[in-house]
Formats: structure tokens, sequence, C-alpha cells
């Protein structure tokens, strides 16, 4: 699958421009003055910097346009419990993780990692920037039951987080009836959770995973797989369409 190289591109445009402006003389600074000027509307560009960078921006304009899929609901990034962008998140970050490891059972992620909503309609390589900026790579943890019961734990202490694959109960910061698979969490056995690289590391205070029984890191970003996975639906003649499915439940 293409795949438009955002870094590649800053790299050309970065030595565009200190080929445009080098030069061979050295000069040692002998004295500091400036003066400032207002930058308005009325500033002229410079035709030649224009030049320069033009192809480059409508390159990257194109691709960050490209209708990649469409989401018939407005996936909204709330704090509570459940939202409509952390499901399809998470349900897309486990998908993603089947496609590297067929064993994997759930997946996890934060509410911080994903920075903004989803309008329904069509989606474009842009929004799903916007959704993940970050360069997150995917990772697959092996834990132990414990340990699945020590993340749950986390994730009701800070009122709910994304979960695919799991459903639980929260009850007074504290979780019960945790469950993979319709089947309670057995402590003495394994499950493999897809996540990202920067959890995996420990990143918001996430102690459960300091001692995972494996790791695998992958080199697919989240946000490539992101856009594979709704490449996918939309071959397949389907839409994102996300629900609040009661998956995190805050018992009164």
């Amino acid at each position: 699958m293409y795949r438009f190289n955002i870094r590649s591109l800053a790299l050309v445009i970065g030595l565009g421009f200190m080929g445009f402006t080098s030069c061979k003389t050295l000069y040692t600074r002998a004295s500091d003055s400036y003066q400032g000027y207002e930058m308005n509307n009325t500033i002229t560009a410079d035709s030649a910097v224009v030049a320069l960078y033009a192809p480059y921006k409508q390159q990257m304009e194109s691709e960050m346009n490209r209708v990649i899929g469409y989401s018939d609901t407005y996936l909204t990034k709330t704090r509570d419990a459940e939202s409509l962008i952390g499901n399809f998140f998470a349900d897309a970050l486990l998908d993603i993780g089947k496609t590297l490891d067929k064993d994997a059972v759930f997946s996890f992620a934060t509410k911080g990692g994903i920075r903004t909503d989803m309008r329904q309609g069509d989606i474009t390589v842009g929004k799903i920037f916007e959704i993940m900026p970050f360069e997150n790579k995917i990772s697959i943890l092996e834990l132990s039951g414990k340990d699945v019961l020590a993340l749950a734990d986390f994730i009701a202490q800070t009122g709910g987080q994304p979960i695919g694959g799991m459903r639980m109960e929260i009850e007074g910061k504290k979780a019960t009836s945790v469950k993979i698979n319709g089947q309670d969490i057995d402590p003495a056995k394994q499950y493999k959770m897809v996540t990202y690289d920067y959890i995996a590391n420990g990143g918001d205070n996430l102690d459960a995973l300091a001692n995972p029984v494996s790791r695998k890191d992958y080199e697919s970003k989240v946000r490539e797989g992101l856009m594979d996975y709704i490449g996918r639906q939309t071959k397949a003649g389907k839409h994102i369409n996300a629900v609040l499915d009661g998956r995190v439940k805050i018992s009164q």
C-alpha cells in the first residue's frame, strides 16, 4: 500500500532551504543589532521561497485530503468511562494487533493518547493524523492474569480508559467483573494485549505493565495501522460505526 512519507518530504524541504541559503564564506559576528518588523497581510511573499516549497505543499495537501473511509456517526471524545472515539480506537487497535499476532485477545489505550474526535462523513488521511499525531508503534505484551487485574484497577482509578475485547465494571474506583471474551480473568493464565510503545514503556504511570511475561515491538505505527484498518473496512463495503456498549460501566 502506498505510503506518503512526511519525514522524507520535510527532509527534502529542509535540504532545499539549506542549499538555497548556504554559502562557502564563514563570518564572525562583531556586534548584535536588530530591528523589529510587524508581520501582517501587507507583507509580500518571497516568490523564490514560494516556488521552492509550493510543489511539496500541494503534494502534502493532496495526500492529507485523500478520503480513506466514511463514518456513520460522530465519534466524540469525552472524559466519560467509555466514549465513541475510544471504542473505535480500541477495537481498531485490537484488529491491528490480530493481524500481527493471532493470539492477541484484548487492547488497551488511554484517553490522552487519542487527540480529537471524528466527525460523521468522509474520513481523510489528515483526520487520522489529527487523532494520532504521535509516532507511536504497536507493541504486544503478554501479561499474567494478575497483571491484567492490576491494569483493570488502574482503569477504574482513572475513571475508565479505552479497551477492546475486555469488559469491566467500576465500583468505588475498584475494578469488578473483569472479563475477556466473556470469561473471568484467571490469575494463573497469560493474556496477550495490544497497545503501543509509549504505554508499554510505562507512560502515564502504568506500573501494571512493568514486568510482562513477554513483549514484542513492531515497526508498524499506530497511525498507519488505523489507516489500513479503515481501508479494509472500506474495501469490504463497510463504514465506521462505533457504539457505547457498556464495556466499561460505572456501578451506582
